[in-house]
């Protein structure tokens, strides 16, 4: 079982192609991409996935529940600001093994914290906890990497090439970014 980060998919959002700039001629393709990319990346369905937020934007709980089938893994949302899908009726909320504000746990002895948006602080701050947050996408990255330091890692899609982020590779970019933890 190995644990996979992602934020801000925003599946049948296609206006985020041009705000983001992403590498899509439209929603389809984009959406057919991500998947394509989740799975090839998440290989067992024990794996689990966390979701820091912004899934899909403006599609029904129906279109949901179908992209959130072809994805592998047991998968877990932190809520974003983007969550209509969640309020429809059609809806499945156990496509989601839970679904929360805000998480932390420990791996290998340092503790993980996901969140959707950036901040300032976190839980274990002060004790080189870190900080996995999307929300921003790719805007003001070197903004963000100074105010938050070097424990702090934005994991969405935009950032880390479509397709969830492994734990031991969000400890390798930490370690890239300037902390040793040995």
């Amino acid at each position: 079982m190995v644990k996979y980060f992602i934020a801000d998919t925003h599946f049948c959002h296609e206006n985020i192609i041009s705000f983001s700039d992403r590498p899509f001629k439209n929603v389809s393709e984009m959406n057919d991409e991500m998947i394509k990319l989740w799975n090839e990346r998440v290989q067992s369905p024990d794996d689990e996935v966390y979701i820091l937020g912004d899934f899909m934007y403006r599609g029904s709980g129906e279109k949901a529940n179908e992209v959130l089938k072809k994805l592998r893994g047991k998968k877990y949302l932190i809520r974003g600001n983007h969550e209509q899908y969640l309020d429809d009726s059609a809806f499945n909320l156990n496509n989601y093994e839970w679904i929360k504000d805000y998480y932390s746990f420990y791996y290998q002895r340092k503790k993980i914290v996901l969140f959707h948006y950036p901040i300032l602080e976190w839980d274990g701050y002060f004790n080189n906890s870190i900080l996995l947050y999307g929300h921003v996408h790719d805007k003001r990255t070197e903004y963000f990497n100074s105010c938050l330091g070097p424990r702090a890692l934005n994991v969405g899609v935009d950032m880390i090439g479509f397709a969830p982020l492994s734990i031991d590779k969000v400890l390798e970019k930490i370690e890239e970014q300037g902390i040793s933890f040995y």
